[in-house]
Order: structure tokens, then C-alpha cells, then sequence
């Protein structure tokens, strides 16, 4: 059984780090002065969808563990990685401009939130089902990621 606490630190754990990470880069964010590929959407709304993405994906996590709270299992290091790598990415692309980096980055996640989703659709298809948004986005990123590389 999972305590209160932990619940909510499951939950909230990504939303909180992904808040964080986005005070920190704030200054740095060029994104309004790149040239971008057909269909970018406007800044503000990434910190929306990224807020959503990450309390979904929270959920997520929460309820795996609710139903399969081992410790030291894969799942949970893939869960645990994706996030660096997800975390990471924005410090690659807007703090340090290593745009082709950023591209071979985002790739790793995409592959990553795959690999993630396919290690829960064995113990937890609804934890599967709340990551989709989070796939599409980041195969949407990818596309700007790319974009933004070749025409800037």
C-alpha cells in the first residue's frame, strides 16, 4: 500500500521538477526569435501542455506503483531516465543552443517514452493509455526540434 504522501510525491514529482527546470531556463529561452517550420504554436503555450503532460504523467506512475510497488524494478528506472532525458533536453536546447544535440536528444526520449509505455502496458494499461499525450507531444517537439535545426 502506498501512503498519501507518496501518492502525491508521485504525482506531483514531475510537475514540480518540470516547474523548476522551466524557472531556470526562462532567461534563456529564445524560442520567439527562431525560425520555425509550419505549424509551431505560440511560447505560451508549451508551459500549458507541458504542466498537463506532466501531472498525467505522474498519474501514470502513481498507478503502476499502486499495482506493482517492487523495488529496484525496470519500469521504474525506465520511468526515472525518461524524465532526466526529458529534463535535459531543455537545458541542451535553450540553455547551451546545441540545437543538432537537441535533436539527437529528443529522439532518445521519444524512444525512451516508448519503451516506457510499453513497460507499463504489461502491468498498468491505463498508466499506457495517460502517456499518449505525452508521445504525441513529443513527437510533435521532434518535429520542431528538426525544424528548428535545419532552418536556424
Amino acid at each position: 500500500m502506498i501512503s498519501n504522501f507518496k501518492k502525491y510525491v508521485y504525482i506531483l514529482f514531475p510537475v514540480l521538477l518540470g516547474g523548476l527546470v522551466g524557472l531556470i531556463i526562462n532567461k534563456y529561452i529564445d524560442y520567439n526569435i527562431l525560425t520555425k517550420p509550419p505549424l509551431s504554436p505560440p511560447k505560451i503555450l508549451f508551459p500549458i501542455v507541458w504542466t498537463i503532460i506532466y501531472f498525467l504523467m505522474g498519474i501514470s506512475y502513481y498507478l503502476y506503483k499502486k499495482e506493482y510497488n517492487v523495488k529496484g524494478d525496470i519500469t521504474t528506472y525506465i520511468y526515472y531516465i525518461q524524465l532526466f532525458v526529458n529534463i535535459l533536453w531543455s537545458f541542451i536546447f535553450f540553455v547551451f543552443k546545441l540545437r543538432f544535440l537537441a535533436v539527437l536528444w529528443i529522439i532518445l526520449l521519444l524512444l525512451f517514452v516508448i519503451l516506457l509505455m510499453l513497460k507499463f502496458y504489461e502491468k498498468n494499461k491505463i498508466s499506457t493509455y495517460l502517456n499518449v499525450i505525452y508521445l504525441l507531444w513529443v513527437m510533435f517537439a521532434t518535429y520542431l526540434t528538426i525544424g528548428i535545426y535545419i532552418l536556424n
